[in-house]
């Protein structure tokens, strides 16, 4: 509950927004080239492992680059880093819509690669640090980019590639230029970190066990992503505009099922768990394409429902990433997507030779047997995964027990949750054991945190000396949550239950992001599981009102 004001989307900077713009440009990369494949193969006289092999240059090159990003974001600054970024995906994305031969559209998509990862790798930090409008708007603008950028993709790519193969490359070219000129116009210079990072510092975070379980899987995971992505477009013989909304409707599902759906899944039935069964269904989707190559519909339906899949797939292992992994979050972030994406690097150029010199439904087969080597993975790091799933330890003394808890937030309304808190302990005769959770909230493949620990630590310090000078007996404790808000309404549960506390009082803000918007606040968790009562603040009204389950 680190940033509990609500931050109207709306009240942001012009450089959030053109942040925001340049995201929904930069996140279409990969979809974009889909509709546009066969095209390429059928003017420039290319077979279908040569044009798959637009993805591999692009993937492998993004892979490498996220190694090097902390480096040059920690010596030259985040704003810069991340102009640097627009201006490779301007200049070869131009290159390669003018491009005679499909040797230099793959050379050109490597370029292109390298401006994604800078930009991608600063994008979300930047504009949360831009945000005067409530982080929560802020996230809700990337999540909203990240969203339209996935699903719209596909589509421009299928009415710009109707047109010609080229249309997708100088679009993109055109509107980076936009958001180029408005970012270096809008945005800030930015403080450079205070720390400079290492080259080196991802592969030594790969020693550890959980860090490198996680990626390992999600490269055999990537290789029956970038399989369906990647080969699907050619046995299904469809026109560019037919394939554009094919994979829009991928794009749709896996957008809605990263935000809503995972969170959702991940706090009835756990991380791990959940990603066994949803990678279990992908391979499943994989060997039923593989079954029915021949079938146009049958790949239509599959891919869209893979959709479903993939987005509570990739929300969640990353967030399994950024709990197992005892590093700083860009260094695991970093790690994790130089292991990932030589899955996707390799699977398309592979999945092309198998399709061309052995048969079409061979890449699909070998997508899910990976996909299941992925799974025997995770598997084989179950007991260092085993902790993804459970609240940090506390340390109550004896005297704790029977506590009031109070949740806060570094909202406005922390003030007035305390005060309240303080008069309802002084008429009960309870002391309080205060609860502060320090987010860092995931969003598609990233994650950002939302506060500080030395902002935590004072957070925490100022409620403490509130309660105290009001003659309440208190302590108090932070805890870290990475994912949604069901995520910190399970730790303040979690919290609840090992207290044996007999009331909780908590604020009426909402968690921030999309999932927040439109999913339910950490108020409506908290009260439908708390199994006791729960005194909610109204910081608006000013005042106590009991909440049931």
């Amino acid at each position: 509950m680190s940033h509990g004001e609500g931050g109207s989307i709306l009240r942001q900077p012009k450089s959030v927004w053109a942040v925001a713009f340049a995201c929904v440009i930069a996140f279409m990369g990969i979809g974009l080239v889909d509709p546009i494949l066969p095209a390429i193969s059928k003017d420039l006289h290319a077979n279908p492992s040569q044009v798959e092999l637009l993805f591999t240059s692009y993937m492998l090159v993004t892979g490498v680059a996220m190694v090097i990003t902390g480096w040059v974001s920690s010596r030259i600054g985040p704003k810069r880093t991340l102009l640097a970024g627009l201006v490779l995906i301007v200049v070869f994305s131009a290159l390669a819509g003018s491009a005679d031969g499909v040797n230099g559209i793959i050379g050109f998509r490597a370029g292109w690669g390298l401006g994604n990862a800078l930009f991608i790798a600063t994008a979300l930090a930047v504009i949360v640090g831009a945000a005067s409008g409530g982080v929560g708007g802020a996230i809700i603008l990337y999540e909203a980019a990240l969203g339209v950028g996935i699903a719209v993709g596909p589509l421009l790519g299928g009415l710009l590639g109707g047109i010609s193969w080229r249309g997708p490359f100088i679009g993109v070219a055109v509107l980076m230029t936009i958001a180029f000129v408005a970012v270096i116009t809008l945005l800030p210079t930015s403080p450079k970190p205070t720390r400079r990072s290492s080259l080196a510092d991802p592969f030594k975070a790969l020693r550890h066990r959980g860090l490198l379980t996680t990626a390992l899987t999600a490269l055999f995971y990537n290789y029956g992503f970038f399989t369906l992505l990647a080969w699907t477009p050619f046995p299904m013989g469809l026109s560019a505009h037919q394939l554009g909304l094919v994979f829009f409707g991928w794009g749709l599902c896996l957008a809605v099922t990263s935000v809503f759906v995972a969170p959702r899944l991940q706090v009835r039935f756990g991380t791990v768990k959940t990603l066994y069964v949803v990678q279990g269904l992908i391979a499943l989707t994989l060997v039923v394409m593989g079954i029915g190559t021949q079938s146009k519909l049958t790949l239509i339906l599959a891919v869209i429902i893979a959709g479903l899949f993939l987005g509570i797939n990739n929300t969640l292992i990353t967030q399994a990433v950024m709990k197992a992994a005892p590093v700083e979050r860009p260094v695991a972030s970093a790690a994790y997507s130089f292991v990932r994406f030589i899955g996707g690097a390799i699977a398309p150029f592979l999945a092309g030779k198998l399709g061309e010199q052995i048969s079409p439904n061979l890449p699909f087969y070998v997508g899910a047997g990976c996909v299941v080597i992925g799974i025997l993975v995770l598997a084989s790091g179950r007991k260092v995964l085993a902790r993804v799933d459970e609240p940090e330890e506390p340390a109550p003394t004896p005297a704790d027990a029977g506590r009031l808890l109070v949740a806060v937030d570094a909202g406005p309304a922390g003030t007035a949750v305390v005060r309240h808190a303080a008069e309802v302990a002084a008429q009960r005769g309870l002391a309080v054991h205060l609860l502060h959770v320090r987010e860092t909230e995931v969003v598609g493949d990233d994650a950002v945190a939302l506060e500080g620990d030395v902002d935590a630590e004072q957070l925490l310090g100022e409620r403490l000396a509130q309660l105290r000078a009001a003659g309440v007996t208190a302590d108090g404790e932070i805890v870290a949550s990475v994912g949604t808000h069901p995520e910190v309404a399970r730790l303040i549960l979690d919290r609840a239950v090992r207290l044996a506390a007999p009331v909780v009082v908590i604020g009426s803000s909402s968690h921030p992001g999309l999932h927040g918007l439109l999913g339910g606040s950490v108020v409506a968790e908290v009260s439908r599981h708390a199994g006791r009562p729960v005194l909610v603040i109204d910081p608006a009204a000013d005042r106590l009102s009991p909440v049931t389950g």
